[in-house]
Formats: structure tokens, C-alpha cells, sequence
């Protein structure tokens, strides 16, 4: 079965959002004694996660 791939776009809020969100899962896993394997692999891929600039490149005005 072929894999798909999602792709998200999120602004700095919504990355820390994300972030904070996935931590505090994670911190209920450890206190309830469970396996946080999924979540850290998640946490994990959201931080190393590439990120692409937005916006156009500046033109230069003249040319060589």
C-alpha cells in the first residue's frame, strides 16, 4: 500500500500550539505509567519538521 504524505501549514502560533499540545500528551503518558513511543516519534517529526519561507523574493532593480 502506498504511503501518503500530509502536509500542514502552520503559522508560529499554531506551531507552538501543536508543540505545547503534544508535550502535555506525552507528560500524561509518563504519569499514567504508559508508552510514549508514538508521541515522541510525533514530537519528534514536528520539531524537525522543514520549514519554508513565505513571501516573495526581492527583485533587484538593476541588472549587471
Amino acid at each position: 500500500m502506498k504511503e501518503v504524505k500530509r502536509i500542514l501549514t502552520l503559522d508560529h502560533v499554531e506551531y507552538g500550539v501543536l508543540v505545547n499540545a503534544l508535550n502535555q500528551m506525552r507528560n500524561g503518558l509518563i504519569r499514567q505509567k504508559r508508552s510514549t513511543d508514538a508521541v515522541d516519534d510525533l514530537l519528534l517529526k514536528t520539531i524537525d519538521a522543514p520549514t519554508e519561507k513565505t513571501g516573495k523574493r526581492k527583485e533587484r532593480g538593476h541588472a549587471r
